[in-house]
């Protein structure tokens, strides 16, 4: 790897840090870059990983304001993330990825419209709950659960647009502010790119520089996502999710 192509990494792992941070789907930015400078689709994707786990650790500290009062859920959908990343992460060394890219971009495309229409399929399931006189699942109840459980192990296998699977989920079955739902998604993205990468390093190959520079990286532009997605109203937060979503499909479509 030469130096320019060293730089190109850095600062392809600083962009992926801060969009994860604040949405997700930095593996857009970081794995194409990976290719570019001659690493195998699967060595990159790993490699990619692998870098990326310090980009999480460093979004979830930058939300941990958001996350005050949910532990129960961090454990509750931590399990099922935990689960699932490992399950993608073994789908991804035993199947072709043929098996996923199929399926991708229609997911994606679901949750961005999930996204988008949350506002007010969340009030028409608020008004249906008060004319029926029942309560909301405090944690989402199982169809939740068993959702994230298949977020995770797609983000396992590959990870781009995860978080907007996560948010489109939990903003759909959780009565919750979009903010404190971005918290949480970082900390899932967090235990399945952990579980992933510990899986990784020992049965899969890696280049050990493209690991390093885009850690550094992520961590850096996570501290910096965080700082930016905090601020953002749950508007134009929306708005980022859906373009970041729009990309993604694009280029899973083109790749």
């Amino acid at each position: 790897m030469t130096v320019w192509e060293a730089l190109a990494v850095l600062a392809a792992g600083m962009g992926a840090g801060a969009i994860n941070a604040v949405v997700g789907s930095g593996t857009l930015i970081t794995f194409p870059v990976l290719l570019g400078v001659g690493l195998p689709p699967i060595t990159a994707n790993v490699s990619n990983n692998l870098g990326l786990v310090p980009g999480t650790i460093s979004g979830a500290i930058g939300y941990r304001r958001e996350l005050r009062g949910q532990r129960r859920r961090v454990v509750r959908f931590g399990g099922a993330a935990l689960v699932g990343g490992l399950t993608g992460a073994v789908l991804l060394l035993a199947l072709p990825s043929d098996a996923f890219d199929a399926i991708v971009p229609a997911l994606i495309a679901v949750a961005l419209v999930l996204v988008v229409l949350q506002p007010r399929l969340s009030a028409a399931v608020k008004a249906r709950r008060a004319r029926n006189g029942t309560t909301p699942h405090r944690d989402g109840g199982l169809g939740l659960l068993v959702g994230l459980l298949l977020a995770s192990a797609y983000g396992g296998y590959f990870g781009a647009a995860q978080g907007v699977l996560y948010i489109s989920l939990m903003g759909l079955l959780l009565d919750e502010d979009l903010q404190r739902i971005n918290g949480l998604k970082n900390v899932l993205a967090l235990f399945v790119n952990g579980v992933a990468a510990i899986f990784f390093l020992f049965v899969a190959d890696f280049d050990w520089t493209a690991v390093v520079l885009i850690a550094v990286g992520s961590a850096l532009g996570g501290q910096i996502g965080a700082k930016i997605g905090r601020r953002l109203p749950p508007t134009v937060l929306r708005g980022v999710i859906v373009a970041v979503g729009l990309v993604a499909i694009t280029q899973l479509l083109l790749r």
